[in-house]
């Protein structure tokens, strides 16, 4: 019986799992039990701390950078042999407005990427081109100006790259189109400009407010969106993409691409502004009233809502309404600027919901 008995402990003692659960108690003093060798250690029950996150100022998306760096607004060509651009679909903020003849410029504004793309065709500035670039402490970039525009340039203590009188070598030209069509840069070679003219790399940037339900909730319906600018066979268009909450850009009915990626440019904000434009000259150049604010419309995430532009004190153009200033959501961000005649509200349709417009023409 012993000898059966002492097989029987011995077969109990053998049996089970040897690995211990998470809760097993230890072992009580004096226990010789062998501790198992193949056992895994056990988990670190540490959570992981996320990285600081930081958010771009001008996009309101995260990034894992503190946003002082410095941002690069350059002139982008938009005349129809400059089409398709390079590099826009990187830029933080895209404000198109009229340049001479009807033909629009494009200001592009780079801050949280650190694309080396190409950028342009690069064109030259101009007095309100100025006004953009420098309420976002940028670094202006271009190719000649117009003689007032060189004189707030030159005497003014602007931070500007201009290819012809200051900064060539930081710009190139391409061969596959011709020139004015042609000259390209990227952020790489315009940082290196800015810093060889010891321009400040990093600044206090004036954020926009964000959102992500946005402020148009209340506003209406605005699926599709029709920009008029001076010229009749010249109009842009956007058509809102549910999924992605982006609208989607066209010119005269065809996408607005982008030439290396191919890629349609699209934006999650939109808006459109009216602002005074006078003709100053027999060439035609333009003084556009960016300090004194007036009507403008914010479309965003499908909705449209009325609201009003001022400049603030920070610089900054803002949209307001009911004495509140109206979030963006994050992401990149269109402005256009329109002329006042012969109505502002004639300058843009929105479809999908009321017209901007009592009768929705265009001049």
């Amino acid at each position: 019986m012993s000898l059966t008995l002492a097989a029987a402990m011995l077969l109990t003692g053998c049996s089970g799992d040897d690995k211990p659960e998470a809760n097993d108690a230890k072992p009580p003093a004096g226990d010789t039990t062998p501790a198992p060798t193949d056992t895994e250690p056990a988990p670190d029950q540490t959570q992981a701390v996320d990285p600081p996150r930081f958010i771009a100022p001008l996009t309101g998306l995260p990034q894992d950078h503190e946003a002082k760096l410095r941002p690069i607004a350059v002139m982008v060509n938009n005349f129809s042999a400059a089409r398709p651009q390079s590099g826009l679909p990187n830029a933080d903020v895209v404000w198109e407005v009229l340049a001479e003849g009807g033909i629009t410029r494009l200001v592009a504004v780079f801050q949280s990427t650190e694309s080396t793309a190409p950028v342009g065709p690069i064109r030259s500035n101009r007095p309100y081109l100025i006004r953009i670039g420098e309420a976002y402490h940028a670094v202006l970039a271009h190719a000649g100006a117009s003689t007032d525009a060189y004189d707030l340039l030159q005497h003014h203590g602007k931070a500007y790259l201009d290819e012809i009188s200051n900064a060539g070598a930081y710009f190139y030209r391409e061969s596959f189109r011709k020139p004015p069509h042609n000259l390209y840069s990227n952020l790489e070679k315009l940082r290196a400009g800015a810093a060889k003219k010891h321009y400040d790399e990093t600044v206090e940037i004036p954020a926009y407010s964000w959102s992500e339900a946005g402020a148009t909730a209340d506003g209406t319906g605005a699926a599709q969106v029709d920009i008029q600018f001076l010229l009749k066979d010249y109009h842009v268009s956007y058509a809102y993409d549910p999924t992605a909450k982006l609208y989607n850009r066209s010119i005269n009915g065809e996408p607005h691409t982008d030439l290396e990626t191919k890629a349609q440019m699209a934006a999650t904000n939109l808006v459109v502004l009216g602002a005074k434009h006078k003709t100053y000259d027999d060439y035609g150049r333009l003084d556009i009233d960016l300090e004194f604010g007036g009507p403008a419309i914010l479309i965003e995430l499908g909705r449209a809502v009325q609201c009003e532009w001022v400049r603030s004190d920070d610089g900054m153009i803002r949209l307001m309404k009911d004495g509140r200033e109206l979030p963006f959501v994050p992401g990149h961000t269109f402005f256009h600027i329109v002329p006042m005649t012969p109505t502002f509200e004639g300058h843009v349709k929105l479809g999908g919901g009321t017209e901007s417009g009592t009768d929705g023409t265009t001049p």
